[in-house]
């Protein structure tokens, strides 16, 4: 395989990376993005985006994707659409990036691979994807406005989203398989008084039911009395946990949670390596702010590389 000298490759093309990528190209820096899939990476789950900010329309996630693909293009950037097999960092401070179209040694490298979501597993959860049931409360939460609504989970996440829910409707039900919340006390104390919503622990989902166009109720099983009963509800929410995509870089800080730490210019502890999106330590995992990490990230990139050349001519 044949050996490239590019400026920076960014790993994942959804919205931080392809937001990096454009970035990094405008600035004048040789830019190319591997992307397994098809760019956008969970945008492609999204039916319907109403917060993006620009769009006073609702847009669907696949076609911001490729609005995003198409202008990083425009500029410059080079898309592979394949695996990463290896990223290792030389004696020099380069890293070497062994993927399917060849062998590339740059100064940087930009982290978007996102982490993966973990779904239910139960009859109904896949086919119900965007017509009822969604990973995001507030992506989609609004558009079930006063409707009933069930929350799967009971860590920090489905507690906080719970909440959201409970601003948009007096119908929310959450669930949890344990006993008790394993979120903060705070934040499960603050579900557990809220009038507008019902926790019910020891449950688990075992079917969503739906018309084939929504979700219209869910097989429900209650360990502690060990029954299974159908209820009405117009949308699931899943906060049952993500699995960040941290493989290739074992060697990299990483928080209590698997992700990535870093700072406020997207640098982990390995030099010359930048996370964004949704694999790194972020309080709030969003489009608009996956984006705002991949600009922060090349800008913060383009710097690096230019003190690490300027090192090398010295």
């Amino acid at each position: 395989m044949s050996e490239k000298q590019p400026d920076v490759i960014i790993i994942g093309g959804g919205a931080a990376g392809l937001s990096a990528a454009q970035y990094a190209a405008r600035a004048g820096l040789e830019t190319h993005l591997f992307e397994e899939m098809a760019p956008g990476g969970l945008l492609l789950n999204i039916d319907i985006l109403e917060n993006y900010p620009g769009y006073d329309k609702p847009i669907s996630g696949f076609e911001l994707a490729d609005n995003f693909s198409k202008q990083a293009e425009q500029f410059g950037v080079v898309i592979h659409y394949g695996g990463i097999e290896s990223l290792k960092r030389n004696d020099e401070g380069y890293f070497v990036v062994t993927s399917d179209d060849g062998i590339f040694t740059v100064p940087a490298v930009i982290l978007a691979t996102g982490a993966k979501r973990r779904e239910l597993g139960a009859p109904g959860e896949i086919e119900y994807q965007g017509k009822g049931v969604s990973y995001c409360a507030t992506c989609d939460g609004p558009f079930f406005k006063g409707k009933r609504m069930l929350v799967v989970g009971g860590g920090d996440s489905a507690c906080t989203e719970a909440l959201f829910l409970s601003k948009l409707s007096d119908q929310i039900v959450i669930i949890h398989r344990k006993d008790r919340f394993r979120a903060q006390r705070s934040l499960a104390n603050n579900v557990e008084h809220n009038k507008n919503i019902e926790t019910r622990f020891m449950h688990t989902v075992n079917e969503i039911k739906g018309d084939g166009k929504k979700v219209t109720s869910v097989s429900l099983h209650d360990s502690a009395n060990n029954r299974d009963y159908e209820e009405a509800f117009d949308a699931v929410f899943v906060f049952i946990g993500s699995d960040p995509r941290v493989d290739l870089v074992p060697d990299v800080e990483l928080d209590d949670a698997g992700y990535i730490v870093t700072d406020e210019l997207m640098r982990t502890s390995i030099p010359g390596l930048f996370a964004v999106g949704d694999v790194r330590n972020t309080p709030f995992r969003q489009v608009v702010t996956s984006a705002a990490d991949g600009a922060v990230a090349a800008h913060a990139a383009n710097e690096y590389i230019d003190e690490l050349r300027g090192q090398a001519y010295v």
